[in-house]
């Protein structure tokens, strides 16, 4: 039969794991919260990007940068927590961020260690930033900026021959080898865009030197 000293040893456990259990509980909860904060500042990070809204792109970095060093501190304690998912979710997100502005405006790249995230988010973030860049190609194309839109392919390109240097199993890289080769469709689609433009802008070009060649040309006498 138990007796009492079993009893009390046995409530003392439990109450020592249930505190435990609480205390990792509410940082999951709190984790949770900023993270999805940081996913949602880096999207209207390069929401404003794509505006051209530098200013504005700045200061949204800057709020996402603050929680994703929160979300560290929070979990510093929690390793089990750190590595279920979704902080590398939020991680990726802000490295799209921010190497999407380093992309455009051909800033250096950020190192892993200055942004706070893990190598595996940042690898899959710059993949990102690589393959979103593709909408600030074609808007460049589009207001005939086509010294920027080559620019960023070059960056782009860059990027995924940097990336395809990385052999190793996804369990390590979050998933990497799929990123890459979804920025490789990426990168073939816009090189073949900007091809197309420059060939439509060289024909003009061409035609416009023939008609103004014309137009010098003296009348004929009849």
């Amino acid at each position: 039969m138990p007796n009492d000293d079993q009893d009390t040893n046995l409530e003392n456990i439990s109450h020592s794991l249930r505190a435990r259990l609480e205390r990792s509980n509410k940082a999951r909860e709190e984790a949770l919260r900023i993270c999805r904060e940081v996913i949602q500042y880096s999207s209207r990070t390069i929401r404003a990007i794509h505006r051209s809204e530098m200013d504005s792109a700045h200061k949204l970095l800057q709020e996402a940068k603050q929680r994703v060093i929160a979300a560290n501190t929070v979990l510093a304690e929690y390793p089990d927590l750190f590595y279920a998912g979704y902080v590398h979710d939020s991680q990726k997100e802000y490295v799209e961020a921010e190497c999407m502005i380093a992309i455009v405006t051909g800033a250096p790249f950020p190192t892993p260690n200055t942004l706070g995230v893990e190598p595996a988010a940042y690898l899959n973030g710059i993949a990102e930033a690589a393959s979103e860049s593709r909408r600030h190609v074609l808007d460049r194309l589009r207001l005939d900026d086509l010294a920027q839109a080559e620019a960023v392919l070059k960056r782009m390109d860059d990027i995924y021959y940097e990336l395809i240097t990385f052999d190793f199993p996804d369990a390590i890289t979050g998933g990497l080898r799929r990123t890459t080769d979804a920025l490789r469709a990426v990168l073939e689609r816009t090189r073949a865009d900007l091809t197309i433009t420059l060939s439509q802008k060289r024909l003009e070009n061409a035609l416009q030197r023939v008609l103004s060649q014309d137009q010098k040309l003296p009348e004929t006498e009849v």
